[in-house]
């Protein structure tokens, strides 16, 4: 499992299937735990859960006693979660079973990805998980749904048409869960061992929001770096800002790789300037200007593009790393070896690893919606670009308003952003009677994320309408490179040149809409990784 099969059965139309030998894997760890935990004190077995531990269970309660936890903590509060997200989740944890090191039945495997391939959605509230024993609230809101109870966004009754309905436009409502699997013709999960404990211990829900995170963030950062050449394209900037050996000198990977995909979307380009053709004089001639009327260097968000993208660049490669890496990890407790003969217990689910980078995605999609508002503030401000209108307003001055109060929702949307840039990985409030003391806050840094993620759509949409709007205001649009030019058609087909006062909130879901389709572009199209 990694990032791109997560695309491809999430958006696309992908299934899950497993191969022999993954089942074979389970079904051996699940076979070695049946014999190996015989007469012996093993955690969330025989014993009860958390700081309850310290309390051996009756034989003739096991069972009840994986219930319990499923039932008991299935206590979410807030919105539930967007089907991408629980899709996502349920991909993280059955992945997580594959690995052969939970001792589990292969029921889970199975019934799991029938909920995966059939587009049945547990009901999964926002709020609940600190992210220390992994995703336990959560968790247990999709094990809930496995046992058969609880409910599941799913199909509309009277749609009879398919199993496969993953797909984006199918319409589906809250339903019974009992009632889906019986329609679907799928037995409730059966508890064996330990599959409660299972079901609710792990990353999965942390690892699922992030690895959308994920693509989401490189969809933007190719957005931005589009923005940045759109930009300079629209200020006349000289292109050495993007040149090869100025980027190389810097030694940093993503600001290379950023000014190399500037310089691929600026090609063909009429409107960037050459420094040697006015700056630097050659042979006799003499430079006498006393005063230039192109701007030497242009402002940073422009200049600095390579600069300010490149650690973003550089924060994805890392995050994408690792969370192709708990995709495919065992993170629940304890974990059954097969291999060595022996169950170890330890702390698989703790989340830090996905808390840490969820906040440095989110700060760099912070620091992203920062550089954004600056350039359409550049495009919106007469009196720096020196070029265009005020508010790129092309009715009567006074009278009409262009986009002004379009920059109005990109700044504020900012500074929500910028709010929001706190860091939960360095949170952490002990709970649990103290036996989690130190806890990760890995999902709400994910669902964080995801917040700052949506305002960054919302802010380029704004800027993605503005620059369309300059390029209007110049005439400009047969000079731009050929993929400058391109989006500013598309934007054109979504929204017509502003010249009388509109309301624009239509005009700018539009966009929105376009920016954050998946699929599109991906980062890794070029060198991500």
């Amino acid at each position: 499992m990694d990032i791109e099969q997560v695309r491809k059965i999430v958006f696309g139309d992908g299934q899950l299937v497993w191969d022999t030998a993954t089942k074979e894997r389970v079904m051996t760890s699940y076979r070695f735990l049946e014999s190996f935990a015989h007469d012996k004190v093993i955690y969330g077995i025989n014993t009860g859960f958390g700081p309850m531990a310290q309390w051996r269970v009756d034989d003739a309660h096991l069972r009840e006693l994986q219930y319990n936890i499923i039932r008991s903590h299935a206590t979410g509060l807030g919105e539930p979660l967007g089907d991408a997200y629980v899709r996502a989740a349920m991909l993280a944890r059955v992945s997580s079973i594959a690995q052969g090191k939970s001792g589990v039945h292969p029921e889970l495997l199975e019934l799991l990805t029938e909920f995966i391939n059939r587009g049945i959605y547990p009901y999964i509230p926002k709020h609940g998980s600190v992210g220390a024993s992994g995703d336990l609230v959560q968790l247990a809101h999709i094990a809930l749904c496995l046992i058969g109870e609880g409910r599941v966004h799913y199909r509309v009754k009277s749609d009879v048409q398919g199993d496969n309905v993953q797909g984006t436009n199918v319409e589906r409502e809250w339903r019974p869960t009992k009632e889906v699997l019986e329609e679907c013709g799928l037995k409730p999960l059966s508890i064996h061992i330990r599959e409660g404990l299972s079901c609710t211990n792990g990353t999965s829900v942390m690892t699922g929001i992030s690895a959308i995170n994920q693509l989401d963030c490189e969809n933007l950062l190719h957005w931005a770096t589009l923005a940045a050449v759109w930009m300079n394209e629209i200020a006349g900037s000289y292109d050495d800002l993007m040149a090869a050996p100025l980027n190389e000198a810097r030694r940093q990977n993503g600001q290379i790789v950023i000014a190399a995909k500037m310089r691929e979307l600026s090609r063909g380009s009429q409107r960037l300037l050459k420094r040697e053709n006015t700056l630097y004089v050659q042979g006799d001639k003499v430079q006498s200007t006393k005063v230039f009327k192109d701007k030497v260097q242009p402002y940073y968000s422009l200049r600095c593009a390579p600069q300010i993208l490149g650690p973003i660049y550089d924060t994805l490669a890392y995050s994408r790393q690792v969370i192709d890496n708990e995709l495919n990890a065992a993170s629940d407790n304890p974990i059954v070896d097969p291999e060595t003969q022996n169950v170890y217990h330890g702390g698989n689910f703790h989340g830090d690893y996905i808390s840490l980078e969820a906040d440095k995605m989110k700060i760099a999609m912070v620091r992203l919606a920062m550089v954004s508002e600056r350039q359409l503030n550049y495009l919106c401000h007469d009196r720096i670009n020196g070029i265009l209108p005020p508010f790129l307003n092309l009715g009567t001055l006074g009278l009409n308003y262009g986009i002004q109060a379009c920059q109005f929702t990109a700044t504020s949307t900012t500074a929500e952003c910028q709010t929001l840039a706190m860091p939960n990985y360095v949170h952490s409030i002990p709970n649990n009677n103290d036996n989690q003391d130190i806890v990760s806050m890995g999902t709400n840094s994910a669902e964080l994320c995801a917040q700052v993620i949506n305002n960054c759509y919302e802010v380029l949409a704004v800027l993605y309408l503005a620059l369309a709007q300059a390029v209007d205001c110049l005439g400009i649009a047969d000079e731009l490179a050929p993929a400058t030019k391109a989006q500013y058609e598309a934007i054109r087909k979504l929204t017509p040149t502003i010249v009388e006062d509109t309301p624009f909130y239509e005009d700018l879901e539009r966009i929105k809409g376009r920016l954050r389709r998946m699929g599109d572009f991906r980062l890794g199209g070029y060198a991500l990784l």
